[in-house]
């Protein structure tokens, strides 16, 4: 959103933090129970509508963002850290003045600056706890057989994992499209061929176009774009599956005891990911409409409409290690479990296996020979 933006600026709630009514200390949201939980007293606060009737999130007008005319309800200003290494936003409350960024565990000192962005409309709460996270984190770690012994006992033995709702956007359209292409019959001919001075029979295939040309139509529902630039995209793609039909109404208290990253991928360059997705889509429709064994496409015209979009935040458990001068990071689905991270090598497994397989081979060599 543009900084000469007229609308008033919503101020969120302190940093979403919950003062227990019993003793004073900042609840977190509980995962497990699905309510806030005081830690130092055992006080629970149950959240409004968690656990109910999946209520529809209300989509927000697309044009209406772009010529800076949304409900100023739907914008708000929060104080973040903005990470020199890798870019990340990561909101902070107002008494953090030095902290490590939770994506790759760069020191930094923070400083009074705000980020002004759209609000989110829904998210999908945390479903792990931190120590499931981890389980599936070493879990996945013990599988791969090539790390360093060395980050899996780091990575065991280390410092929690940290809580992050990451930003993304999710566009819904409605497409018409029309194109023109041809379509490709397979045939065979016998064709009599020379082979070890033999005149042999081969059938040859051959294919026959014919042009062709229609409509094709597509209501697009919740296309997923990610909205931040401080994880690699592959990571967050690899967490997918999300049960994104189980979204929830955006309500500060989910926040509670976790961070929340602030959108980098502004709202048009979100869009124009989320068009080459649907082109892929489309594309697969009118190959599919024009039939027949092949198909050429020449031209699709697509006609675009009711495009609406959601800023939503999902779940992510992430550990970034350094490890001998470098930075590993793992990340885990808040909901599914499922693990993406940066694999790392341990050179002197490799060389073993290395070394192993060849003695393997000269014993083998040496029995064929003896054989012989």
């Amino acid at each position: 959103m543009d900084d000469e933006n007229p609308l008033d600026v919503v101020k969120p709630e302190e940093e979403h933090r919950f003062p227990c009514d019993q003793c004073g200390a900042d609840m977190r949201f509980d995962a497990a129970a699905g309510q806030l939980t005081c830690d130092h007293c055992g006080n629970t606060r149950p959240i409004e509508g968690h656990g109910g009737t999946v209520t529809a999130i209300q989509e927000l007008d697309f044009r209406a963002a772009l010529d800076a005319k949304l409900p100023e309800a739907e914008i708000e200003e929060t104080r973040v850290l903005s990470c020199p290494n890798c870019g990340a936003q990561v909101e902070f409350d107002a008494n953090t003045h030095a902290a490590e960024c939770p994506f790759c565990a760069t020191p930094v000192v923070t400083d009074t600056g705000t980020h002004r962005h759209i609000k989110p409309r829904g998210l999908l709460p945390f479903a792990l706890q931190e120590r499931e996270a981890r389980a599936a984190m070493t879990d996945w770690l013990g599988r791969l057989w090539f790390a360093p012994n060395g980050l899996k006992e780091y990575a065991r033995k280390g410092r929690k994992m940290q809580g992050i709702y990451v930003p993304f956007w999710t566009f819904d359209a409605d497409t018409k499209s029309s194109y023109r292409g041809e379509r490709g019959t397979v045939y065979y001919v016998t064709k009599t061929v020379m082979r070890d001075g033999k005149q042999v029979q081969v059938q040859e295939q051959r294919i026959r176009w014919s042009p062709r040309s229609g409509r094709v139509a597509r209501f697009f529902d919740d296309v997923l774009v990610l909205a931040s630039k401080s994880l690699p995209k592959r990571f967050t793609d690899g967490l997918q599956p999300w049960d994104l039909a189980a979204l929830e109404p955006y309500r500060p208290e989910y926040l509670a005891g976790y961070r929340a990253e602030g959108y980098t991928v502004e709202l048009p360059e979100g869009y124009d990911q989320a068009r080459l997705y649907m082109d892929q889509i489309i594309l697969r429709d009118v190959k599919f409409d024009i039939g027949g064994d092949r198909q050429r496409v020449h031209s699709v015209d697509t006609t675009i409409s009711d495009v609406t979009f959601k800023h939503i935040l999902l779940p992510v458990w992430l550990a970034a290690y350094k490890y001998r001068g470098k930075t590993y990071r793992f990340v885990v689905n808040g909901r599914s479990g499922k693990v993406q991270g940066e694999r790392p090598w341990s050179g002197w497994k490799i060389a073993f296996a290395v070394i192993a397989g060849l003695i393997v081979a000269g014993i083998v060599g040496y029995f064929i020979a003896q054989n012989q």
